[in-house]
């Protein structure tokens, strides 16, 4: 699950408004997207996508109404908009073995008891202040894997443009999660010794290996954001509406 936004000027093409950008980079007018991607040892693609309507937009039923928003639709945040897509793609019998996703969804505590209650595991980033529970109580995840005198182990998460992407890594376990077994993951860049850390959450037993991996398969998403905006002009659109949108993005993406 990741976010992508196209740049647009104006006010009029639906969802847009000055709100920050990971594409950009920055604060923009823009427009964001939540997608939902398959990634598989054999390849990657976009299976379910979510337009995110700022609350300036929902709050205006006649500027929504101009813009063809269906009247049902509400506002809903970016971790709500992935769960319905993984809510929606589990219901329709996609099986996948983890969730992964960035800071943004693994902060959001509603999202990993979703996750839980359906039985998928993930592996989700967090900030290094996250507030999480270890044996000895509360605490965040820097303060944690620096207190535990953890013993790192040398992963590849996968393979990059510059061959395997080896990481020194640690866990540790979480307190309090009820059924199923909880960790803080954390990754160290073996060069700088920059952190990096995700809250995990299985039903049953694995080894450091697969959440490692399973951290890896992230970045199969933005692969797929860059191969559809340069192969199938995912944000070359130059629609207005919400019904056009979705034409639009439902066709670059089945492209």
């Amino acid at each position: 699950m990741d976010e992508t936004g196209d740049v647009k000027k104006g006010d009029s093409t639906v969802g847009v408004q000055r709100q920050y950008s990971g594409t950009a980079g920055r604060i923009e007018n823009c427009q964001i997207a939540v997608y939902l991607a398959l990634a598989t040892a054999a390849g990657h693609a976009p299976v379910d996508v979510r337009l995110y309507l700022p609350k300036v937009w929902t709050d205006d039923p006649e500027r929504c109404r101009l813009a063809g928003v269906p009247e049902p639709v509400g506002f809903r945040t970016k971790p709500a908009l992935a769960d319905d897509m993984i809510e929606a793609a589990l219901d329709a019998g996609v099986v996948a073995d983890f969730a992964v996703g960035d800071e943004a969804y693994g902060i959001n505590p509603e999202l990993r008891r979703r996750l839980e209650e359906r039985g998928l595991p993930y592996v989700l980033a967090v900030s290094c202040n996250t507030p999480i529970a270890v044996a000895a109580g509360k605490t965040t995840p820097a303060d944690a894997i620096e207190q535990a005198g953890v013993a790192w182990q040398t992963r590849s998460a996968g393979d990059g443009a510059k061959g395997l992407r080896r990481y020194d890594w640690a866990w540790i376990d979480l307190a309090d999660q009820g059924e199923g077994h909880a960790h803080l993951l954390a990754r160290r860049n073996r060069r700088t010794g920059e952190l990096a850390y995700y809250l995990t959450w299985t039903p049953t037993p694995v080894q450091l290996q697969t959440l490692v991996t399973a951290a890896g398969m992230r970045w199969r998403i933005e692969e797929t954001f860059q191969g559809a905006k340069e192969l199938a002009a995912l944000d070359e659109h130059q629609v207005r509406t919400w019904t056009s949108w979705h034409r639009w993005v439902t066709l670059a993406t089945l492209a």
